[in-house]
């Protein structure tokens, strides 16, 4: 697809993606474990099935808080 990419990530127990932001808003879509999505209002949680929006330019960071692999895709455009 030439706007969008497309990638898979898998976050170990008791790992997580650094707190960030940039100007682009991506979808996640998670495909297998527990863990919660941290943004401006807060946690959430996340498991099989789980869709998150993050909007540009908001902080968000997701966290494994679950025994296995947190894995979910995540969809950005591919030139922001």
């Amino acid at each position: 697809a030439e706007k969008f990419w497309m990638r898979v990530f898998e976050v170990e127990p008791g790992g997580y993606t650094p707190h960030h932001q940039h100007p682009w808003e991506h979808e996640v879509f998670v495909l297998e474990g527990e863990g919660v999505v941290i943004g401006p209002e807060g946690e959430r949680p996340l498991r099989p099935g789980t869709v998150v929006f993050v909007p540009p330019n908001e902080p968000h960071q997701f966290k494994n808080t679950g025994r296995t692999t947190l894995k979910f895709i995540c969809l950005v455009p591919a030139h922001p």
